[in-house]
């Protein structure tokens, strides 16, 4: 469809002029004369740019402007004037005008400014949708900050649901990356205590002689260094949620005073006299075969049955084909929200490549393939060679010395952080704090290689 343009202008030279040029350059123009003409053309059809002069009779630019600044149809108004000041030119924008050019002007100029107009809309446009696209997901197909549309997940979802209106401990398994941690917190957020703390631990990244200290806590005195009382996890997170993921890792003693909170709703602080009550709710969470382990006497028995109130297994992405077009358009465009670039999609040969990997690390290692493509891609699409050559996006193996040019480490180095340093600059538009995030830097390391690379 072309786009509309309506020219408001007192000057019958000028309407002539913008009519004959924007209808050679593809536009569908139609003119008035005075703001009051102008509104009158807007009840009659929708326009995508309006171009407006400032000063005119019976109506003048301004008054226009506030006529029409609820108008539904959202309207871009750009703003003319032979005799206009930079306050004005402010003014206007305060008004609700997107831009504002000087009298007199070259094609180019009024050109240019309708471009960046077409982008910007572009933009609000794909916003827009992938707003409505999101709230769909959620409101259908999602839970937690999880997508999908294969049955696996939709009973998941389901179960998952339900299972949030009861305070019961749940065990969630399944393979590392498929989104066990998101699970726990949807459960979190649909639950009663919603407002309450969502605490989460990997029982496997605390050293063994603090795991005790950390999860109920110390009073003051109790060994060397503890100078104050100290709450535990379970204290952090009562009336709320406690996520202990990578349960299989705790060590045999603690499992015992784990099972003795869980049954008896009571913590006592390391050195402490007297226990204290706590209303938790406990979610788990593993990778590992359970049973396998109380089989090994690695697990406790009683333990294992005390958390396995109710299980919700997670199966890998490979088993789960159908959710893959679904879940790599939401990753991405919520990538890109959060870089702030644009995307259209994702190529049907690109697509075929993400579908036909088996992806070992799950939902987390597709995330991160999605976001390395999107910083490549150089048209707003994610094309076969912006993915890993895992996924067989380059074909040919070329050597490191032929792609690099170099054989010198010292001079890789540098040709690699250059590339990847303006791929991010591309990618964030500029936005040093957000490229500097991107490039998990220091915003003073970034500024530093910004100056070295005189970029």
């Amino acid at each position: 469809m072309l786009q509309t343009i309506l020219v408001i202008d007192d000057e019958a030279n000028m309407r002539h002029m913008l009519r004959v040029l924007l209808t050679k350059q593809g536009y569908k123009v139609d003119v008035a004369g005075n703001g009051a003409e102008g509104i009158e053309w807007m009840h009659r059809g929708r326009y995508d740019f309006v171009l407006c002069d400032l000063r005119m009779p019976v109506m003048d630019g301004m008054a226009f402007l506030e006529q029409i600044r609820h108008n539904p149809q959202e309207t871009t108004v750009i703003m003319m004037s032979a005799y206009g000041t930079i306050d004005q030119a402010i003014e206007t924008v305060k008004q609700g005008a997107y831009d504002y050019i000087s009298k007199p002007f070259k094609l180019d100029e009024i050109l240019l400014v309708l471009r960046k107009a077409e982008e910007r809309e572009r933009l609000r446009r794909e916003n827009r949708q992938l707003k409505e696209r999101i709230d769909a997901i959620d409101g259908q197909l999602a839970f937690g900050g999880m997508v999908g549309k294969s049955k696996a997940m939709q009973d998941i979802f389901r179960l998952a649901g339900k299972v949030a209106r009861h305070h019961t401990t749940v065990l969630i398994t399944g393979e590392s990356g498929t989104g066990k941690e998101l699970v726990a917190k949807g459960i979190h957020a649909a639950g009663k205590g919603s407002d309450a703390p969502f605490v989460a631990v990997n029982c496997a990244s605390i050293p063994a002689q603090l795991l005790e200290s950390e999860f109920f806590g110390y009073a003051k005195g109790a060994f060397t260094g503890a100078d104050r009382d100290k709450k535990g996890l379970f204290e952090e997170a009562d009336q709320g949620t406690l996520f202990l993921d990578e349960i299989g890792e705790l060590p045999p003693d603690l499992q015992v005073k784990l099972l003795r909170v869980l049954q008896e709703g009571e913590v006592r602080r390391v050195g402490a006299v007297k226990s204290r009550k706590v209303d938790v709710r406990v979610l788990t969470a593993t990778n590992r075969e359970l049973p396998a382990l109380v089989e090994q006497g690695v697990f406790r028995e009683d333990l294992f049955y005390r958390l396995n109130v109710l299980n919700i297994h997670i199966p890998p992405l490979r088993q789960r084909p159908e959710d893959m077009p679904l879940l790599c358009h939401f990753i991405l465009h919520k990538c890109a929200a959060r870089l702030g670039v644009a995307i259209q999609g994702i190529a049907p040969a690109a697509m075929e490549l993400l579908m036909q990997h088996d992806w070992p690390g799950n939902v987390r290692e597709l995330e991160n393939v999605l976001e390395r493509a999107l910083i490549l891609a150089d048209r707003n699409i994610i094309l076969p060679q912006h993915l890993p050559e895992q996924l067989g996006g380059r074909r040919e193996r070329r050597r490191i010395d032929d792609v690099l040019g170099t054989y010198s480490l010292k001079q890789a180095k540098i040709i690699m952080e250059k590339q990847l340093i303006g791929r991010a600059m591309e990618a964030t538009r500029g936005n040093k704090s957000k490229a500097a995030q991107l490039l998990e830097l220091s915003y003073p390391a970034l500024l530093a290689k910004l100056k070295e690379y005189e970029w």
